[in-house]
């Protein structure tokens, strides 16, 4: 199911409401944000802005959009927190609202929390102040990023 509509029990949909303190950007397609439970430092959901159920539910605006959406976000979280990987993942098991976790991954993780394992940080470092204070820089080097992406497409 893909729709306009937000869906009262959705996750993601309810992000529409959000604080602005948690928002690095929304434009008509995509907003990203941190999520409530997902408070970990250097952690932001990339999230289609309707209700549209995994990546198969995307239409083909959200699909022609969405890589160079998650391209400039992770630059962006990359360039903030100084992270030497930077995942990108897409499960939508849990929350079939299509979106995706960027998740910095500091030298500071030890090795048996890298890669999948990572999701296990999202209980042992939670810190939602130390999130949200995260926000205006990734959202500056958002929008840098995403200029010199519009700039580059621009002259090609």
């Amino acid at each position: 199911m893909s729709d306009k509509t937000a869906h009262t029990e959705c996750l993601l949909c309810a992000m529409e409401q959000a604080d602005d303190t948690r928002v690095v950007f929304r434009d008509e397609l995509w907003a990203a944000e941190i999520v409530t439970g997902m408070e970990v430092p250097g952690w932001f959901v990339l999230r289609a802005r309707r209700h549209a159920e995994r990546i198969t539910g995307l239409d083909d605006d959200e699909v022609s959009t969405l890589g160079r959406r998650a391209r400039d976000l992770t630059a962006a979280v990359t360039d903030v927190t100084g992270a030497p990987a930077t995942y990108l993942m897409v499960f939508g098991e849990n929350h079939r609202h299509f979106h995706a976790l960027v998740a910095a991954r500091g030298d500071d993780v030890p090795a048996d929390r890298r890669s999948g394992n990572i999701l296990r940080l999202v209980t042992e470092r939670a810190d939602p102040a130390a999130a949200t204070q995260l926000v205006p820089a990734v959202r500056e080097a958002y929008a840098l990023a995403a200029s010199v992406g519009a700039q580059s497409a621009s002259s090609a």
